[in-house]
C-alpha cells in the first residue's frame, strides 16, 4: 500500500530563508535509503547537500533544477509503504539545533512533517538521522548531531546496478559534506569515478530521459560550467566514462559555439542579457554595501621592490618541506601582513556601534578574497599567527582549492579579523578594495612586474609591485595605517626583517 510523504526544504542552520536547486541525485523509481544524498543546493553561502529523511521509492521530484525555493516548500515525494520503508512522526524525534555559523540564534530544523527511522538490526551512526545525540535524543537531520569521525572517500559505483543503496561511507560523508558548520576537508573521488546524478543505463548511453526529458550524465560541477558558459549539455559529445560529459568536452562545445564565456540567459539576437541576482552574488552586494556604506573608507598606497621576496619564493619552491604544496608571493604577503599586525594591533580590531567599543582581537583570522564562478567569497584561515610559514602555506592551498570547488561552508567565512586581496593574478596593479563585513582593514597585493628601479645608486631592472591599504578611519588613523603599510612593504622588500621582529 502506497504511503507518500513530501520533503520539505530545510533550514540548513544558516538562517537563510530560500535556496536554489543545483541537481538532483535521485530520479523517479529509484529505491534510496535513509541519509542517502537525494540533492545538492546552493544557499546564499555555500553549495550544501541533503540526505532522505525516508527510506523508500522516489516518486516526483517537485522543483527542476536552477529553481528557488523558500524554506519549508516541499521539494520530493517518497513512497515509504513498500519494502523498507518507514516512516514515524516527528514528535517521537527530537530535533536537534544547529548553531549558525554568523553567531546568532540558533533555530530548529524545519524539514518534512514526518522522518523515517531505521530498522531495528540496522545500526545508525551517531549524527546521522535516526541515529543517537546527545541527552538521549535522534537527529532528524545529517549534520545536527555530534561529529565523530573524518570524511571517508566514497566507494566506486557499480554502473550495472539499478537500485541506489550508498554504503556507510557514503551517508558519513553527507555528515561532513552537507549542514556541518565546522571547516571540513573535502575529499575527491578518483579521477575515473563517474560522479553523474543518475545512474548508468547499459550500454553506456550518454543521456536518459527524465519526466519526459533527457538527462545528460554529467558531474554537478560539470553542469555549473555548462550553465555558466551558455552550453546545452545534450548537444554536447561526450568522451568521458559510460558516456558521461566531462569539463573539456563543455570547454570544446562552448569554443565551438560561442566563442567566449557568457551567461545560460543570453539569446543569439539579444541585445540585454539579465542574470537573477540570488546566491552568494547577493549576499557578496549586501556586504559590500554594508561595508561601504559603514565604515569610512581610506586607502593608501605604497610600491614595493619585492625581487628579494621572489627569490625566497624560489627557494622554497625547491625546499623538500615545500615540495607539496604550492608555494606564491601571497604566503610570503601572509606572513609579512601577520608580522606586521602583531606590531600593530589596532589594525586587527572591529568598531562595535552598539558597545560604543573598539574590539581589538589577540588572533589573526587571516580573510583570503576569492573569486569563484559564483561570486566573491572570503574564506579565512584561523589563528594563522599561530602557523609556521609552512602549515600557512598548506592551509592556502586548502583554502583555495575548497572555494575554487565552490565547497566553502559558512563557518570557514565567519569570524575574520582582516583580509587580502590578490588582484595581481589578473594582471592588475592595485585598487581600492572595500573592507569586509565585520573587520577594519583589507590589503590589495597587485600584479609583481620587471620595472626599472633605483638599487644601490643605480638603475636597474627590478621585480616591483604597488600594495593598497583600506582602513576604516573610525579606529584607525592616518598614522597607525601608514606605519602598519610600511611595516608589510619592509619584509616583502627584505624578508629577513621578519627575523628582527
Amino acid at each position: 500500500m502506497a504511503d507518500v510523504k513530501q520533503f520539505k526544504l530545510p533550514d540548513v542552520g544558516e538562517g537563510l530563508t530560500e535556496a536554489e536547486i543545483v541537481s538532483w541525485k535521485v530520479k523517479p523509481g529509484d529505491t534510496i535509503k535513509i541519509n542517502e544524498i537525494i540533492v545538492e543546493i546552493e544557499t546564499a553561502k555555500s553549495l550544501v547537500e541533503l540526505p532522505s529523511p525516508f527510506a523508500g521509492v522516489v516518486g516526483d521530484l517537485l522543483v527542476d533544477e536552477g529553481s528557488t525555493v523558500d524554506v519549508g516548500t516541499p521539494i520530493i515525494t517518497v513512497d515509504v509503504g513498500g519494502p523498507g520503508g518507514a516512516a514515524v512522526p516527528v514528535e517521537e524525534v527530537a530535533p536537534q539545533v544547529a548553531e549558525p555559523a554568523d553567531g546568532g540564534t540558533a533555530s530548529e530544523v524545519a524539514g518534512p512533517s514526518e522522518v523515517a527511522t531505521p530498522k531495528d538490526d540496522e545500526a545508525v551512526e551517531p549524527g546521522l538521522i535516526g541515529g543517537p545525540a546527545p541527552g538521549g535524543r535522534t537527529s532528524v537531520l545529517v549534520g545536527y548531531g555530534p561529529r565523530t569521525t573524518s570524511a571517508k572517500r566514497r566507494p566506486r559505483k557499480d554502473a550495472g546496478a539499478t537500485p541506489r543503496t550508498p554504503s556507510a561511507a557514503t551517508a558519513q560523508q553527507a555528515v561532513q559534506t552537507s549542514m556541518m558548520t565546522t571547516p571540513t576537508p573535502v575529499t575527491e573521488p578518483d579521477g575515473d569515478e563517474a560522479e553523474a546524478a543518475a545512474p548508468v543505463a547499459s550500454g553506456g548511453v550518454a543521456a536518459q530521459h527524465q519526466n519526459g526529458g533527457v538527462r545528460v550524465l554529467a558531474k554537478p560541477p560539470v553542469r555549473k560550467l555548462a550553465r555558466d558558459l551558455g552550453v546545452d549539455l545534450a548537444a554536447v559529445t561526450a568522451s568521458g566514462p559510460d558516456g558521461s560529459v566531462t569539463r573539456d568536452d563543455v570547454m570544446a562545445a562552448a569554443d565551438g559555439s560561442i566563442g567566449s564565456r557568457r551567461p545560460e540567459a543570453r539569446q543569439d539576437g539579444e541585445r540585454e542579457t539579465r542574470i537573477a541576482i540570488k546566491g552568494v552574488r547577493k549576499m557578496m552586494a549586501q556586504a559590500m554595501v554594508s561595508s561601504a556604506f559603514t565604515a569610512p573608507h581610506v586607502t593608501e598606497w605604497v610600491t614595493v621592490d619585492v625581487t628579494r621576496t621572489m627569490e625566497l619564493v624560489d627557494r622554497l619552491r625547491t625546499n623538500r618541506e615545500f615540495g607539496d604544496v604550492k608555494v606564491s608571493p601571497l604566503l610570503v604577503l601572509a606572513k609579512a601582513l601577520i608580522l606586521a599586525v602583531r606590531r600593530h594591533p589596532g589594525v586587527n580590531a572591529t568598531w562595535d556601534e552598539e558597545a560604543q567599543e573598539i574590539v581589538v582581537k589577540n588572533y589573526v583570522n587571516l580573510g583570503i578574497a576569492a573569486a569563484t564562478p559564483r561570486g566573491l567569497v572570503v574564506p579565512n584561515i584561523k589563528d594563522a599567527d599561530d602557523m609556521t610559514l609552512l602549515e600557512l602555506a598548506e592551509a592556502l592551498n586548502q583554502l583555495t582549492a575548497t572555494a575554487r570547488e565552490g565547497r566553502t561552508q559558512p563557518a570557514e567565512m565567519a569570524g575574520g579579523t582582516i583580509t587580502i586581496t590578490n588582484v595581481g593574478v589578473f594582471g592588475v596593479d592595485s585598487g581600492t578594495p572595500i573592507i569586509n563585513r565585520g573587520e577594519s582593514a583589507i590589503v590589495c597585493f597587485g600584479a609583481v612586474r620587471d620595472m626599472p628601479w633605483v638599487h644601490d645608486g643605480e638603475i636597474a631592472i627590478r621585480k616591483v609591485t604597488q600594495l593598497a591599504l583600506s582602513f576604516d578611519h573610525r579606529l584607525i588613523d592616518g598614522a597607525l595605517g601608514s606605519q602598519f603599510l610600511a611595516d608589510v612593504a619592509r619584509v616583502l622588500e627584505d624578508p629577513a626583517t621578519a627575523l628582527l621582529w
